[in-house]
């Protein structure tokens, strides 16, 4: 059987991962959830688009003779990552999720944790502040509830219309530092920091300024995902075909 593997992707792991795939001319395919206008370049075919939930991956999954899935979306795209284990647990293609380590929080972190943005809005009531609220696009509706505050917004694209009446948007794709995220908020005056628990490094700069300059973040936990088989490295990912007999072609 010839290895078709498709990749749910959308995070820097996942790239990372489509160039080693790539590079071992491994049959694949790149999905992308169409949430961001101009997504990245892969050197694999591309998708963009959901599937149409469970019942619609696996339709997929048997129409393009998938042999293997890889879940390498954001860990807070929890409907997509159960939607995967049931399609897979369906269609009996072998499953393995690529994710990040979680952020801990250290000594010198100023941390309120919270179960979900919910719970996160509710921590905003109170008077004004000047908010970093990076949390990306797709929620951005919720904190309408909390208008009183001004916000800071770091978004991949331009947004068509905003829910609040004070806020400020900065277009940018990262990588950031911790320098350059120290100068963003010193220069919006920002006194609080909303940011999901994405993990790894490519988010992180906005809590390590934070900690430098010694304010506070309001940390929102992932979302609970059923129980599926989980690597941290691409290389780890490819192992794990490599276990399956796929070539590497390396």
């Amino acid at each position: 059987m010839t290895p078709h593997l498709l990749i749910l992707g959308g995070t820097t792991e996942a790239s990372v991962l489509a160039r080693a795939v790539a590079d071992a001319r491994i049959r694949a395919v790149f999905s992308y959830a169409g949430r961001v206008d101009k997504p990245r370049a892969q050197p694999i075919p591309v998708r963009v688009g959901g599937f149409g939930g469970a019942d619609g991956l696996s339709h997929f999954l048997r129409a393009e003779a998938i042999t293997h899935v890889v879940d390498a979306t954001h860990p807070f795209a929890a409907q997509m990552s159960a939607n995967a284990v049931v399609a897979c647990a369906a269609t009996d293609v072998p499953l393995i999720a690529l994710t990040r380590a979680p952020w801990q929080a250290g000594p010198k972190d100023s941390w309120a944790v919270v179960p979900d943005i919910a719970a996160a809005v509710a921590s905003l009531a109170g008077p004004h502040r000047r908010v970093f609220l990076a949390v990306g696009r797709m929620h951005l509706a919720m904190f309408a509830a909390q208008p009183q505050h001004r916000y800071l917004l770091r978004l991949v694209d331009q947004p068509d219309g905003l829910p609040f009446p004070d806020c400020q948007v900065v277009v940018d794709r990262g990588p950031f530092t911790a320098e350059a995220d120290k100068d963003l908020m010193k220069n919006h005056d920002i006194d609080l920091v909303v940011s999901k628990n994405a993990g790894g490094t490519g988010a992180r700069s906005k809590i390590d300024a934070a900690r430098e300059l010694g304010l506070p973040v309001l940390m929102i936990d992932r979302p609970a995902i059923p129980p599926r088989a989980e690597v941290q490295t691409p290389a780890q990912v490819m192992s794990w075909l490599d276990h399956f007999g796929v070539d590497l072609g390396v």
